[in-house]
């Protein structure tokens, strides 16, 4: 009967480990991500502004 008894891992309080040893290939710098965002923004105040007069709506 003591064989028939099924053994739970050891618990780690909820805590998954994840490594760090995965590198994108595909790495931004910070400078990079406020530029992309500050141009799109102005992409969109440029087409709320003037986007009904160029695409004819």
């Amino acid at each position: 009967m003591s064989q028939d008894k099924i053994q739970m891992p050891s618990g780690m309080g909820g805590l998954v480990r994840y490594f760090d040893e995965y590198k994108s290939k595909i790495v931004f710098k910070p400078g990079h991500v406020i530029l992309l965002c500050v141009i799109v923004i102005l992409i969109m105040t440029f087409l709320y502004i003037y986007g009904n007069r160029l695409l004819g709506l």
